[in-house]
This record gives structure tokens, sequence and C-alpha cells, in this order.
């Protein structure tokens, strides 16, 4: 399977996945969900990965499907937030060339300036509600290490951010994952959780294009 089929069913169907993974033991499910959210939130060149509905379904799986939520949730905490720690260091000392150099196709001019006008309008808290929009949740920290955000500021803010958001998506798919009605329209509620995450982003791109054809 190549590594564009590996995304793209992933996107389709994290609750496959994930079931795949615990069949292949506890330590692999739990690593690549570690894995898939610190790559999400930490690595500029993929922000297009499913954070939101691998979370989901990494709670409904914790509800008598083969993880311990107790378990689940701190390994999510440190994927968020060492994901976030990451990116921040890689926009501080690499930011600069990485975005010269254009090998970052996620990274359009587009999303650059509605990363850099969240950024500017919400200051510190960006780092914390950046979290809940898909690709500024992973912009965000890259260009807040590149700009020179403190250190001790951006720590605070993404220790929040990663825990509220991680907890409140993983906790959603454990109260709500086992409801019938979820368990027989899962897919479609997946892609109605990547749909509604990913509205502000498409309606920045659309005013974006609007704003500069006047």
């Amino acid at each position: 399977m190549s590594f564009f089929n590996f995304i793209a069913n992933l996107l389709r169907d994290p609750r496959g996945f994930i079931a795949s993974a615990i069949a292949m033991g506890p330590l692999v499910a739990y690593g690549f969900v570690f894995a898939v959210i610190f790559i999400e939130t930490g690595v500029v060149f993929f922000p297009f990965l499913p954070g939101d509905s691998l979370l989901f379904a990494s709670g409904f799986f914790a509800n008598g499907g083969g993880f311990n939520i107790w378990v689940l949730l701190p390994v999510v905490w440190m994927a968020a937030i060492a994901g976030d720690q990451c990116n921040f260091m890689i926009g501080h000392f690499f930011g600069r060339k990485i975005i010269e150099s254009g090998k970052v196709k996620a990274m359009t001019p587009e999303r650059i300036q509605k990363s850099e006008e969240f950024l500017n309008k919400w200051g510190k808290l960006s780092i914390f509600l950046g979290r809940f929009f898909p690709f500024i949740r992973t912009f965000v920290p890259f260009l807040a290490g590149m700009g020179g955000m403190h250190w001790r500021d951006f720590v605070t803010f993404n220790v929040l951010g990663g825990l509220t958001w991680s907890t409140g998506f993983t906790l959603l798919g454990y109260f709500f994952g086992g409801i019938p009605f979820v368990q027989k329209h899962f897919e479609l509620l997946i892609v109605g959780i990547i749909g509604v995450s990913m509205i502000p982003t498409v309606f920045g791109l659309v005013r974006g294009q609007l704003n500069k054809g006047k």
C-alpha cells in the first residue's frame, strides 16, 4: 500500500484502521494513535491528517472496544502537547527556509495568510483556539515559533489547548460512540466531523479569494 493510499484510507475509515491496529496488540494501537496525532500537530508537512475524527474513533474503542480510557487519555495528551512543541521548534529554527523552499505544498499563501491573521488577531490565545481548526492547528505553532513568541507563553497555551482538544474529542467518542444511531452511521458522522471542522478554513480561503478579486 502506498503512503497516499494509506492516508486516503485513514481519512475515509479511521475506525477500521484503529480496529486493525488493536488486532495487532495494544502497544501497536496506542502507538498508532500517538503517531497520527503527533504528526498532524507536530510536522508541518502533514496538516491534512484526521486528528479530530481519529480522537473520536479512539474514544469509541475505549468504551469496551479494546482501548482503556485511562491509558488512552495520557497517550493523546502527550501526542498533542509534544506535537505542537515540536512544530514550534521547527518553525523557530527552520521556518523561513521551509517556506522559501516551497516544498510544503499544503502551505499555500492563502493558508499562511489565514494562519497569520488568526495569530495576529488572538495573540497567545491563538495557540489554544487554533487547536480546533484543521490546517490552522498545524500552521499556528509553526508560525509562532518562526515569529519569536516567547517559549514560556507558548508552552502554557499549548498545554491548555492540547489537553482540552484531545480530551474533548476523545470523550465525545467515549460517551456517544456506543449509541446505536451513531454506530449505524459512524462513517457519515466522521465525514460530518471533518466537514464541520473544515468550514472555518474553507470560509477563510473563499473570503481571501473574493478579497483578492476586488
